[in-house]
């Protein structure tokens, strides 16, 4: 007997299917409770696991976003912290440099302005005063003289007394303007020393008072962050997502940078490791090229550390003033020696490629190769200053690796949130997907074993409806008989 004919039970395929599907409903209908049961038991199962990772997700999201929070806000005080410390270096230097002095200021203006106020007094005009003897003059002069010449020549010799007097005394007045106009003349240097020492305090006074604005500014951001106020979230939250991007940005232009720094000294290296000899997959010269650059940028990151730019190294912010000054010489001293031999590399460069043409003159029957032209000079000096200026232009590689990794923590972990509220949804969505699955499947199953279902519903309404008369005639004789007793009592 052949496989094909185990399903056939009786020659015609048709009467076949029909008993097979009358087999099926009549053991469908005898394991219906149980198959019941067994659906119902794995989606709940199902819904229960959706639901209680969901669950876990919803309050890992919670941890990570307190977490997010914290690390938010530790940035930003600590951002408002280093500036409000560098302002007041800023305040402390101006006053030092420029307010150091005020005393002595104020000791040269109240000199200055004293001898300007005695030079005033004394340049003060004052009308000269007349003549005592003025009154008897005049008096004299009412005595009529009559003809007689004796009192005509004293009267001639008053006048021209007079005269004479009159003219001492303009003479007299008029020095005294020209020694006032001197004294007045020699106020104005002192007059200007003074408004230039005004203006110069003024000019220190204002600067100070714009410290004090951006102080008080700072200090409020400060107050709002510890106060954790929406505020000064939201202001946090859009500073690290533009200082993320503004940062990546940065660096992608740096690993350009480097990038051709590699292209510009792989081939030298090449001619001193060799350029047959390989580590695995990678040539020697490429990783020696690569590792000198990278050794330049970590030096640029310790001189930038040295320098007090970053801090990314505790352990070198930590260090003694002359230790730290040290190591900053022994950096820059480094990444110059390597900055030159990047130079040299550079100059190499040239010099190989220029042998490579007129090798490859001669193969192809250029005679006696390529003339050398007279501005190769050019082209040289710029790739030997580009070898020389890239690796100290990768040093400022440090300030936005810093302001990355920083700000990656926040926009990792705002990911990182909403990424778990994303999986919970769906857990969620999961777990009711998998309940309503349950009743689908439990309604598909009682379809396939219909007709016996419909058979024992036809049965069960017949058995209702032949016991419904039985029942209303218990009723009434029930009735009857509780009617009775109510009698025999009355």
């Amino acid at each position: 007997m052949s496989f094909e004919n185990i399903f056939f039970i009786v020659p015609n395929p048709l009467l076949s299917g029909v008993i097979w599907f009358i087999l099926l409903s009549v053991l469908a209908y005898l394991s219906r409770s149980s198959a019941h049961q067994l659906i119902l038991s794995i989606t709940r199962v199902l819904h229960n696991a959706f639901k209680l990772s969901s669950t876990s997700l919803i309050r890992a999201q919670s941890k990570l976003a307190e977490r997010n929070q914290a690390v938010l806000l530790a940035a930003g005080r600590e951002g408002a912290e280093h500036i409000i410390i560098r302002e007041f270096e800023r305040i402390e230097s101006t006053v030092r440099n420029d307010l150091a002095g005020f005393p002595e200021l104020r000791r040269k203006l109240t000199e200055t302005i004293s001898q300007i106020d005695e030079e005033y007094h004394q340049s003060t005009d004052v009308p000269p005063d007349p003549p005592g003897w003025v009154k008897a003059v005049e008096a004299i002069a009412q005595i009529q003289s009559n003809g007689d010449p004796t009192v005509h020549k004293i009267l001639g010799n008053i006048q021209t007394a007079l005269n004479d007097a009159q003219k001492t005394a303009i003479e007299e007045y008029r020095n005294t303007c020209r020694k006032r106009h001197e004294l007045l003349r020699k106020m104005v240097p002192e007059w200007r020393d003074v408004n230039q020492s005004l203006t110069t305090a003024d000019k220190s006074i204002n600067s100070l008072q714009e410290r004090l604005k951006v102080v008080d500014q700072n200090m409020q951001d400060q107050e709002a962050i510890m106060g954790k106020t929406d505020h000064a979230m939201n202001k946090l939250s859009s500073s690290s997502l533009t200082d993320f991007f503004v940062s990546g940005f940065v660096l992608l232009i740096a690993a350009g940078g480097a990038m051709i720094n590699f292209h510009l000294i792989a081939r030298p290296m090449a001619e001193m490791v060799g350029g047959t000899s390989f580590i695995g997959a990678f040539k020697v010269a490429d990783i020696s090229a690569l590792v000198i650059i990278l050794v330049e940028i970590s030096m640029g990151l310790f001189l930038m550390e040295s320098l007090r730019i970053t801090r990314m190294f505790p352990v070198i912010r930590a260090l003694k003033d002359n230790m730290r000054i040290r190591m900053l010489w022994i950096t820059f001293g480094i990444l110059f020696s390597l900055a030159s031999v990047e130079a040299g590399l550079a100059f190499m460069r040239e010099i190989i490629m220029q042998d490579d043409l007129a090798t490859n003159a001669i193969l192809r029957g250029g005679g006696e190769g390529v003339i050398a032209s007279e501005y190769l000079w050019i082209t040289t000096v710029a790739q030997m200053g580009m070898g020389f200026i890239l690796p100290f232009a990768l040093v400022f590689m440090a300030i936005p690796l810093e302001t990355f990794i920083h700000s990656s923590r926040t926009v990792m972990g705002s990911l990182g949130v909403s990424l778990l509220r994303s999986m919970a949804y769906l857990s969620r969505l999961m777990g009711n997907f998998c309940r309503y699955v349950g009743h689908t499947l439990l309604h598909l199953y009682d379809l396939l074993a219909f007709a016996p279902l419909w058979i024992e519903r036809l049965v069960t309404n017949r058995g209702q409806r032949s016991a419904s008369p039985v029942r209303g005639q218990n009723d009434e004789n029930d009735h009857h008989s509780t009617l009775a007793v109510k009698g025999a009592h009355s």
